[in-house]
């Protein structure tokens, strides 16, 4: 059973980042650039394995999750306040960013196969999320969820195989990167959408009790089988004519697999933005939890407290205003993408950090094994780390001599 559960768990991590902001900028990569981005999928999904890997083995090593480990390695001092804030503003401002793109995704979904306002379909969204976030039935919903999530994966690649896109071209998106003019917010997007930085908090908490080798095996099987369908959403947006819209992704699945292909992406794509709208806030709560509470039984952090409600209820509520101001829902999903990716070198610096402390990845006992880097490990996240500074440290630099250059 536990590669099962190991699978299971995996899934919501997968239900978690492959929302609408995944369908968002990997089609839009496709139908803006053809497959000249698909490095920076397969560097994504690389990355992701990586840093999931390195987050679950500390929790599995220390009994503690990431942010459990850094309230009690960083206890006082600027280092404290410094990691600590960091850590904090990362997370919870990247949730906040992340669930306006959940509720209007979801909302973009719904509004395919109804006719009923975005405000009032944004109100219900939301009001749901919040019920089952107040009661705590969180990890089922999102199984359930992630099982339509898998369908629609499952419509993309089939179609990206009808498609039969040239290998050759597959090959050279694959394995020679590549930045063209305008693209590197896309390609931070990409890495954004997969990487997300949330998602190593809440990967580590969902990994304390498992053992190391079923823990790999989920991720794999979750994050290769993730990869897959974002892959083969850029590529079917590779044949959208014109600017991306969910109204053109729809009528390509429309017309490769029929009258069906049409309503399976819209409940897809009304499930995706509803499971992240629900692990989004959830994530910034348990984290936040990790952060603040004095121990894992601190009942004033408890799931039910206040202060664990008043962290997702901000969050939720940041998604909730961008849906009833009636926000359009492509350009802010693609900023929220491309924010994770620049905040992703932060969170990466502080994990590598972590998982190299002997006192961390021992659980402070002498006797215990040591789980810490290996050089193979070490050399994974220095390229995964520096990779993400580059394109972080470019985009940034684009932003500012837009504004004091141009």
């Amino acid at each position: 059973m536990k590669p099962l559960v190991s699978i299971a768990l995996g899934a919501v991590l997968t239900a978690a980042f492959l929302g609408p902001g995944t369908v968002t900028t990997a089609a839009s990569a496709g139908s803006r650039h053809g497959y000249a981005l698909l490095w920076a999928l397969l560097y994504a999904v690389a990355a992701c394995w990586v840093l999931q890997e390195a987050s679950g083995r500390l929790s599995i090593a220390s009994g503690k999750s990431l942010a459990e480990a850094l309230r009690e390695r960083y206890t006082r001092g600027w280092r404290a306040v410094v990691i600590i804030g960091l850590v904090l503003g990362a997370i919870v401002l990247g949730c906040a960013a992340y669930e306006g793109g959940n509720i209007l995704g979801g909302v973009a979904g719904a509004r395919l196969a109804s006719d009923v306002s975005p405000q009032v379909l944004t109100l219900g969204l939301s009001l749901a999320a919040a019920i089952l976030l107040w009661f705590g039935s969180t990890t089922v919903i999102a199984l359930l969820l992630g099982s339509l999530v898998a369908v629609m994966g499952l419509a993309f690649v089939v179609t990206a195989l009808l498609l039969q896109p040239p290998a050759s071209s597959i090959t050279q998106g694959l394995l020679e990167p590549s930045v063209p003019d305008g693209s590197i917010l896309l390609v931070l997007g990409l890495v954004g959408t997969t990487v997300v930085p949330y998602n190593l908090f809440l990967g580590s908490g969902l990994a304390r009790g498992q053992t190391l080798p079923s823990l790999r095996f989920g991720l794999a099987v979750a994050i290769i089988g993730g990869g897959l369908v974002s892959m083969a959403v850029l590529v079917v947006g590779q044949s959208i004519a014109g600017e991306f819209s969910f109204e053109a992704l729809a009528t390509i699945l429309r017309v490769r697999l029929g009258p069906w292909g049409h309503y399976l992406f819209a409940g897809g794509l009304c499930a995706a933005g509803f499971t992240s709208a629900v692990t989004a806030p959830w994530a910034a709560a348990m984290t936040t939890q990790g952060l603040f509470a004095s121990s894992q039984h601190d009942p004033s952090w408890a799931a039910h407290s206040m202060k664990f409600r008043a962290v997702w209820l901000g969050v939720l509520l940041s998604g909730t205003v961008l849906g009833v101001l009636g926000v359009k829902p492509v350009p802010v999903i693609l900023l929220a993408q491309a924010l994770n990716g620049i905040l992703l070198p932060v969170v990466a610096i502080v994990l590598w950090r972590m998982v190299n402390d002997p006192v961390v990845m021992t659980g402070g006992k002498t006797e215990s094994a040591d789980h810490t880097n290996g050089r193979w490990g070490n050399f994974a996240m220095a390229f995964v780390v520096g990779i993400a500074i580059l394109l972080g440290g470019r985009s940034l630099w684009q932003v500012v001599s837009s504004v004091f250059f141009s």
